[in-house]
Parts: structure tokens; sequence; C-alpha cells
């Protein structure tokens, strides 16, 4: 009797025991994998249907207020096309193709700080240093495209709605009179309306930066000559910019200050580009583009005063109905994050542009390490890589995405695999299921600082019945390139930008307009 009682009591004790296990791996907790639901048909509950992608073109006014010391701006994704896509997996291949073609322009632009750092002497490279601290590299985020979020702010007196991306240093919007402007859904910044408008003039400091910057432009085609592109009503002695990327698009105007409105908070002389030329399908139905990279003429160092050089923001996992935030100054208290702040240090090294890098030293799949020499490739206990807004897919350098690759295909050899579809090579057919068990991803940073990644931004879908659904990673083409992480792994995160701290921080945070 007392045994078999003592045998049961032990056997109510594991059951207690395995249900409280089951619930911790059902809550998520420590667990290795996160169970991704499927809708009827196949499709995630977060992705779109083909309709619905094409009927979310039209951009209303994005919301902003002021929180204490900081202003709050309402972020949505962005997706135009003046011709619809005819099928899911037509509009996944195009927006791959224009995110590799950001990826490549990103290495080239490293590759020429690179090749400045090698070629310089020792006085040459200390004067770069300190001219690229004080001007404005702009064509490293002129050939950049995928540009994916948008928010509104005020400027002279009326609004623009514009793409926010972290590697771009000049704010540009399109202005009136407009020679060949793209599509937009509200009226043109018009110069005339704003009596606080003014074209900045070649002999200024701003034009001086922006030609410095312009590499081979010469000193004529950045002061309004016949090189420039120059609309001839602009006064000759105004300082003009071209920014030209690689699939033809570009922006043509003059370089201005205005004043610029950030949810109540006005900043005067705000320079920006007045463009009277521009062509390109990321831009379409938007005014333009906030610069938000690490540069004199972008955003956050124009208004150091009002926010500190500090900003961050949140992506919605979903892509239609739903908002983000962007957030300008330091006050944390307006954030809904659910875990507590971590911060990374930011590699510091003012030859390579306005990015924000950090040191990848790891990642985990499952809960399983992966191994590879890559990450102590960098020579300082990890492999560089840039936290970029603008990038969709998150590329690595071979030797660390093939040892990802092996892991995700050893974590799900249940399923069948599938052919690659473009940059992504790492898929599988999951036609029919309802419920997926995606292995956990975690990226972990300088500082043993570990951001997991929402189980939304692990997958991704290429086609709308799950026959071709693919790792959200593709590999880059040599160890010599660098990391990028893109913002399909950075939803519902608070990413916190502190360039006067000269730190990036991660928080979990279901995204919303807070």
């Amino acid at each position: 009797m007392a045994w078999g009682a003592c045998t049961a009591a032990a056997a109510a004790l594991l059951l207690l025991l395995l249900l409280l296990l089951a619930a911790a791996a059902a809550a998520g907790g420590n667990g290795g994998v996160h169970c991704l639901h499927l809708e009827e048909g196949g499709r995630p509950r977060h992705l779109l249907s083909r309709r619905a992608l094409q009927g979310r073109q039209r951009h209303h006014h994005l919301r902003s207020r002021a929180v204490g010391g900081a202003s709050v701006l309402e972020l949505r994704h962005h997706s135009f096309s003046s011709a619809p896509a005819s099928s899911r997996k037509e509009e996944v291949d195009g927006l791959l193709s224009t995110d590799a073609a950001r990826v490549s322009s990103l290495q080239r632009r490293i590759d020429k700080y690179n090749r400045l750092i090698t070629t310089s002497s020792t006085a040459a490279a200390a004067a770069a240093v300190t001219a690229s601290k004080a001007q404005v590299p702009v064509t490293s985020g002129a050939k950049l495209r995928t540009l994916n979020y948008v928010a509104t702010v005020g400027l002279g007196g009326g609004e623009a709605t514009v793409i926010v991306d972290t590697a771009s240093e000049l704010t540009w919007v399109q202005c009136a009179p407009c020679e060949s402007c793209h599509d937009q859904q509200g009226p043109l910044f018009d110069p005339s309306s704003s009596p606080s408008y003014a074209a900045v003039p070649c002999n200024s400091s701003s034009c001086d930066a922006l030609q410095l910057a312009t590499g081979g432009m010469s000193g004529a085609a950045a002061c309004g000559g016949a090189d420039g592109g120059q609309d001839q009503q602009q006064p000759a002695a105004a300082c003009s910019y071209t920014l030209s990327y690689r699939d033809g698009s570009y922006s043509r105007g003059v370089l201005a200050h205005d004043r610029l409105s950030l949810a109540g908070e006005v900043i005067d002389g705000f320079v920006f580009g007045c463009g009277t030329s521009n062509q390109g399908p990321p831009f379409g139905g938007t005014s333009g583009l906030m610069g938000l990279g690490q540069s004199q003429l972008s955003l956050v160092s124009q208004t150091m005063d009002q926010f500190g050089g500090v900003f961050s923001y949140c992506l919605p996992l979903k892509e239609s109905d739903s908002s983000g935030s962007l957030v300008l100054g330091d006050d944390s208290s307006v954030y809904r994050n659910s875990t507590p702040i971590v911060y990374t240090s930011m590699v510091s090294d003012p030859l390579q542009g306005p990015f924000y890098f950090v040191n990848l030293t790891g990642i985990t799949v499952g809960g399983q390490e992966v191994e590879s020499s890559g990450f102590s490739a960098g020579g300082g206990g990890g492999s560089k890589a840039i936290i970029d807004s603008g990038t969709v897919i998150t590329s690595l350098v071979p030797s660390i995405y093939n040892a990802v690759k092996a892991e995700f295909l050893s974590q799900l050899a249940e399923y069948p695999q599938a052919p690659g579809f473009s940059i992504l090579d790492t898929c599988f057919n999951m036609t029919g299921l309802r419920e997926v068990q995606v292995p956990s991803l975690k990226l972990v940073f300088d500082g043993g600082v570990e951001v997991e990644v929402d189980s939304g931004g692990v997958l991704y879908f290429v086609s709308s019945d799950s026959s071709q659904v693919c790792l959200a990673m593709a590999s880059l083409k040599s160890e010599y390139e660098t990391s990028i992480i893109g913002n399909y792994q950075q939803k519902n995160l608070r990413v916190i930008f502190d360039t006067s701290g000269s730190q990036v921080g991660f928080a979990q945070e279901t995204c919303g307009y807070i």
C-alpha cells in the first residue's frame, strides 16, 4: 500500500512537471521553437493576399504627437507600384531583386571607403577622418533603394510623407514647379508658398559639404552649372544636388532650408533637397526621403539640440492595417517594450560612411549555438554588420550564412525541401500545413547582447500556397563584404540608435503607434 501510494504520488508529480514544461513551451519561454499558425490556403496570418497588397498603395496622413522630450511619428509600411504584379511570386521577385541591388550598393560604398584607407598616407587619412566628421557623403545613400517605411512631417506650411532610411544622409522632397516627378499622393511642396524657404547658396558650408561628398562630381555641377541638371528658373548661385540610383532612378534639384515640424517641435533652417526632377519606383506615392544616417546634413545631426542625437523605431509585423513608430529623442518612457533594453556598442569608423555598424558575435538557431569562423574574422571579437532600416532580407558573409543554413536544414528536416528563389536558397514545401514549428533565431552582438527575432521574421513565404517557404536570410558573395541586418528581422523590436553614446539598443515590443 505504501509503495503504491509513493508510486502514485511520484507519477502525479511527474505529470505536473510535464504539464508545466508544456505550458512554458507553448508560451514561448526559453524553448527552441515557435509555432507559426497558417490561414486557410497555407498563408501565414501576417502575410497579405495579393489583392490586399495591391490595394494598400494609398498613404493617408500619418499621425504624430509630442510626449515629454520626444516626438513620436507614426510609421507605415510602404509599397507602391504603378503596374501591380500579376502574382505573389512576381511581386516577391521584384522586391528581392531590388533588395539585392541595395545590398550590392552598400557593399560598393563600404569598399570605396576601404580603398580610401589603404591608399591614403597617414596624414591624408587623418585629414579624411576630420573631414568626414564634418562633411556629408551624400552618394552613399544615393545608390540605395527598397526603402520600406514612411512617416509624415511638416515642412514650410505643408506636410510631406517621406520614406525613412537609416542609410541616407540627405532629406529631400519633390518641389513645384516640377520638370519631371514620380507619382505623389498629395500636393508637391511649393517653395513660393513658404515665406521661410530659401535656397542654399554655393558659398555656404552645407554646399561645401555636399560638393566634397559627391566625390567625382565637379564643383560646377554642384553649383548650378550646366552639368548639374539645374532648372533654369533657379538662381545660378544656388547649390544644386544630383542623387543617382543604380536602376536609373534619381533626384535632382537645389539644396534649400525651411522650417521643419516634427510633432510640433519646430526646427528652423532645416537643410534639405528640393527636388524638381525625380524618378524611380522606390519613391512612388511619397513626397521623398528622410535621411537618418550619421552625417552633418542628416535629420539626426540637424536636430541634435532638440533630440540629443537619439532616435528609435519599432516596425510592425503586418504589412497592412498596422502602424509602428519613429521616436525622436531619448525619452524611453514612451516605449512599450516588454523586455529590458540592452545596448551594444557601435563600431566607430568615420571612414566607413554614415552607416550604423555593430559587431555580430554569434547566432543561435533553436537554442543551438551556430559555430562559424566568420564570427572571429573581424579581429574585434565579431563580424562587423550594419543595422539598416531600408534593406529587407538579412545578408551574412558566406561562412556564417552556410553555418546558419546547415542548422536550419537540420532542424527543419521533417519538411520537404523546395527550390530556391532569387537570393533565397534555403526553402521548404509546407503546402497544406496549418501550423509550422519554426526554430527560434537569436542574434548575438558585442557585450553578450542577445536579440530574439520575432517568429514572423524567420521564414519568408514566396508563394501564397506555402509551397515555397524560405529562410529569410541570404548569403553575400564574399567574406570581405559586410553583413547587413535587414528590417524583416527587426519587426516587433524597439531599435534605438544613440549616436551621442555610440550605441544601439534592442528590446522586444509589440509595435504600434504609441
